[in-house]
């Protein structure tokens, strides 16, 4: 009778524990580059959305700006000591967060790269992203067309030096076009004799406003200009229309949020490449929730998708509505 009591009280025991275990709620963590660009607002959204619906927490945090490599590297530590299963994250320096992130991995944590891949890419379990380089090749395929046989001379309002994403979208951009570029694993900005002026935005309007100002001092007949993204083609045609030009210009950008979106419709942009962010965080999350039951890792690159947008269609070039793109604006496809 003895033994059978302990018998009993092991299996309740073993059936404790492993209700406990069940029952430990999955922690997910999502780190962005800054809280306030809207793109990562939205990726805010696209994981807390997805989180409510599998019944899991998502904690996040970000950098205080744009490069902010320490306050990711502090938010990495932050969330491996609250027990997340998975890290989700836009790495603002893709060289320097890689020791973090291998302190992380070292630990069991999952980490997926968001948007933008790491350096080298083996450092996380996996790249949820848009082909950035592609999305480069669609506006410089557009703007090939829209400049309608013009001489190019063009300005390129970059994000920062070294960025992949930011060398991705620039040399895609001059390959679609048709100009001596460099390709998609290359860091380096490519800048064959049509680019006349090159500024670093930080993809931010203000830094974008600044930069076309100077590159408009140093040549007033820039007649295209490519942006890291809408906010910096925003502050690009503010100082375009300061200076009495934005009529003469033609501006492609990249993104597809919902202001960028409008700066389309209102002639603003002339064109931009459409990326999910939405997607992209709702992805990690359900692949950090299945980490957490079966122990499976995401793994690789996963395309979250593309599309041009433009209000005036051009030939040979295809492109998405303005109204349709509205519909989608950084949401799910």
């Amino acid at each position: 009778m003895k033994n059978l009591t302990i018998a009993f009280a092991l299996t309740a025991w073993a059936f404790a524990v492993s209700s406990a275990i069940a029952a430990e709620p999955v922690v997910i963590g999502l780190i962005t580059k800054t809280e306030s660009n809207p793109f990562f607002i939205k990726m805010k959204e696209g994981a807390e959305n997805e989180a409510h619906k599998l019944r899991v927490k998502v904690i996040s945090a970000a950098g205080k700006t744009d490069g902010d490599n320490a306050g990711q590297v502090a938010a990495i530590e932050s969330m491996v000591a609250a027990g997340v299963k998975t890290i989700l994250i836009t790495p603002s320096d893709a060289k320097a967060i890689v020791p973090a992130i291998k302190k992380a991995r070292d630990k069991g944590v999952m980490v997926i790269a968001l948007d933008g891949p790491t350096e080298p890419a083996s450092a996380v379990d996996a790249l949820f992203a848009t082909d950035n380089y592609k999305a480069g090749k669609l506006i410089g395929q557009y703007a090939k067309v829209a400049l309608n046989g013009k001489t190019p001379v063009i300005a390129m309002l970059d994000l920062f030096p070294g960025h992949p994403v930011g060398a991705q979208r620039h040399n895609g951009f001059l390959q679609g076009f048709g100009l001596t570029s460099h390709d998609a694993k290359s860091d380096d900005l490519a800048k064959p004799a049509e680019v006349v002026c090159m500024a670093d935005s930080f993809g931010d309007a203000a830094k974008g406003q600044t930069g076309m100002e100077g590159c408009l001092q140093k040549n007033p007949d820039i007649n295209l200009v490519y942006t890291i993204n809408e906010p910096a083609a925003a502050g690009a045609y503010k100082a375009l229309k300061a200076a009495g030009k934005e009529k003469d210009v033609v501006i492609v950008s990249i993104d597809g949020g919902c202001e960028g979106v409008r700066n389309v419709s209102a002639g603003v942009i002339a064109a931009t490449a459409q990326q999910y962010p939405l997607r992209m965080a709702a992805m990690g999350v359900a692949a950090g929730v299945e980490y957490a039951r079966t122990g499976k890792k995401a793994h690789g690159y996963i395309d979250t998708g593309v599309s041009l947008v433009a209000a005036n269609t051009v030939p040979r070039v295809y492109s998405m509505d303005v109204k349709t793109a509205t519909a989608l604006c950084w949401g799910e496809r």
